[in-house]
């Protein structure tokens, strides 16, 4: 089986879809008889050292106006490069350029098609599609998703967003993983980053990991850090992670008078490093309701650090409250009383983590070996 998995992102570029699309082709490339090639857009003098093919073709620097660089998906030579590997089977990851190449490529004989919703495509639309062409952008997405043969989302919550841009066919929710082994850090390492931070030792390790971003729902994560210290919480938060917004969040943080409490250590690329951050966190925050799949929720789980997450988000699904993580509604006061509530208790605290760690935790292998049986059947049905 040779399978082309298209996505509009991918290292360097570091996003939740871009992980996907490689931890996918990863566990794929694993398997006998399965060939992978990535089909992404270049980036200038990136080397691709990968135990599977990734092809590039020729993008534009859209970094400043999209956060990534957009690919061109009429050239000629690309096109007949692709045609002339025979995929069996393409997987696309995002609704947009990725989707307009397979149109494209994928004539005759034509292969089955695939589509995975990843995320509310729509707030990006409207935040980042230039004046008068958000309209535009949702026609052209809808479009490519009734291209598909069959689509899939990674979350309940996500096929609510699809219904929100008028898709009406058929979906089923087809979960992400993280490539994080289940267990903690090594203790040393963890001592070493506690020490790095100078973290006192009667304060709670308060952890957010993604892009610096208002979206992401940050203001409400220093709101209620900032009634946490008033009501005598110790504790040290750390917002790892880049992002254009990062300089205003960093004075929001000030304003609010929380520099000393609050470190902003940026973007920690190397996977094993970041796991220490997550061995060493007490709980970790992300009231983010605008990601349909939280896979740094299945990383904190993997490391038994339980979640604060804002109840009915896409990140709450299948977290029971007090249980697996600790939920509470969309507003700084309750997730305040969430979090002074959940370290008040350090025993139930550590259980909750525990018991993340055993139900909410889900490897890359696990989850890429169901699509992998749906890929099967879907071609076996041909």
């Amino acid at each position: 089986m040779h399978i082309g998995l298209f996505n509009d992102s991918f290292p360097p570029m570091i996003d939740g879809v871009a992980q996907t699309v490689k931890n996918y082709a990863r566990v794929l490339a694993q398997r006998d008889g399965c060939q992978v090639t990535v089909v992404t857009p270049a980036y200038k003098g990136v080397r691709d050292e990968y135990p599977f093919e990734v092809y590039r073709y020729w993008s534009v620097n859209t970094e400043k106006m999209l956060g990534y660089r957009m690919g061109y998906p009429y050239a000629a030579r690309m096109r007949r490069d692709l045609k002339a590997k025979h995929f069996d089977l393409i997987h696309i990851h995002s609704p947009f350029i990725s989707s307009l190449l397979v149109h494209h490529i994928n004539k005759s004989p034509r292969v089955p098609v695939i589509l995975t919703y990843h995320t509310k495509f729509e707030v990006d639309i409207y935040k980042r599609a230039p004046f008068g062409f958000a309209g535009t952008t949702l026609a052209m997405m809808k479009r490519n998703l009734k291209g598909a043969d069959e689509v899939w989302a990674v979350t309940e919550g996500c096929i609510q967003s699809l219904r929100n841009v008028g898709y009406k066919g058929d979906c089923r929710v087809m979960e992400n993983g993280t490539d994080f082994a289940y267990g903690k850090a090594d203790a040393d390492a963890v001592a070493a980053l506690r020490a790095q931070f100078q973290i006192p030792d009667d304060a709670f390790v308060l952890l957010y990991v993604g892009r610096m971003m208002w979206y992401k729902n940050i203001q409400l994560i220093l709101d209620m850090l900032k009634i946490a210290r008033g009501r005598g919480l110790p504790f040290r938060a750390l917002m790892v992670g880049p992002g254009m917004d990062e300089p205003e969040i960093r004075a929001y943080a000030q304003q609010q008078g929380l520099s000393d409490c609050v470190t902003f250590p940026g973007a920690v690329y190397d996977r094993e490093a970041l796991r220490v951050y997550y061995s060493m966190a007490d709980m970790f925050l992300f009231p983010s309701t605008y990601d349909t799949s939280g896979i740094v929720v299945k990383e904190a789980a993997a490391c038994d650090c339980p979640s604060l997450l804002v109840r009915g988000s896409c990140a709450a699904e299948g977290v029971e409250d007090g249980v697996t993580g600790f939920l509470a509604e969309e507003n700084p006061e309750d997730c305040a009383r969430a979090l002074l509530g959940a370290c008040g208790d350090k025993e139930s605290l550590r259980a909750a983590g525990a018991q993340a760690g055993q139900k909410i935790y889900l490897s890359w292998d696990d989850a890429v070996d169901k699509a992998y049986k749906r890929y099967e059947e879907i071609l076996k049905g041909r």
